[in-house]
């Protein structure tokens, strides 16, 4: 039980230090080690995870470690009790990294922050970030969210359909997050 309580705490801490981006560029490392690496939960799993994680209030990767935290102990069989502690340790965990170089940044950054290196290096950081967020957008688009054509074309072409409806609201009338989710869930409970 110790041992997965570390390595769920390094997992996360890791995940934490270098998962620059936000919450949905952390997604992918977060599917990489859990789903992939250790194995502690289905991909299905996970992607239940991820919905749960955006429809909820709060930070969607601190969410999605909350959630994976609590999973994985009680898929190794421990006590639901014990999923809470999984949740804490992967909660504190993920947002230690941050908390602590916030405060140690901060003291300097204001300083220093019209220094060419400093630039450089945030400049250099951007391309970065759309790439981890170009591989969560890739991880979510699976059999799990938009079935398989061939066994269900129903539900593919209506979550192709909500996928673009979302897409295009978002990006050509600037509907807002709140009420693409709200129509996409409404649409979706409605056809599938």
């Amino acid at each position: 039980m110790a041992l997965l309580l570390l390595r769920l705490f390094w997992t996360f801490f890791v995940i934490g230090l270098l998962g620059f981006g936000g919450g949905y560029a952390m997604l992918s490392m977060i599917q990489a080690e859990i789903v992939t690496r250790y194995q502690w939960m289905t991909m299905g799993e996970f992607t239940d995870i991820v919905a749960v994680s955006q429809s909820t209030p709060g930070p969607i990767g601190i969410n999605c470690a909350t959630y994976v935290g609590y999973t994985s102990v009680v898929n190794a069989g421990w006590a639901p009790g014990w999923g809470f502690l999984g949740s804490f340790l992967a909660t504190f965990a993920l947002v230690l990294p941050s908390f602590v170089l916030m405060i140690v940044i901060s003291r300097f950054l204001l300083h220093y922050r019209h220094n060419h290196a400093v630039e450089s290096v945030f400049s250099a950081l951007r391309p970065a970030v759309v790439g981890l967020l170009a591989a969560a957008a890739l991880l979510l688009m699976n059999a799990e969210n938009f079935g398989i054509r061939t066994e269900d074309p129903w539900r593919f072409t209506v979550s192709l359909l909500l996928f673009l409806f979302a897409f295009i609201s978002q990006q050509v009338y600037h509907l807002g997050a709140i009420r693409i989710i709200l129509l996409c869930g409404a649409a979706g409970f409605l056809l599938l």
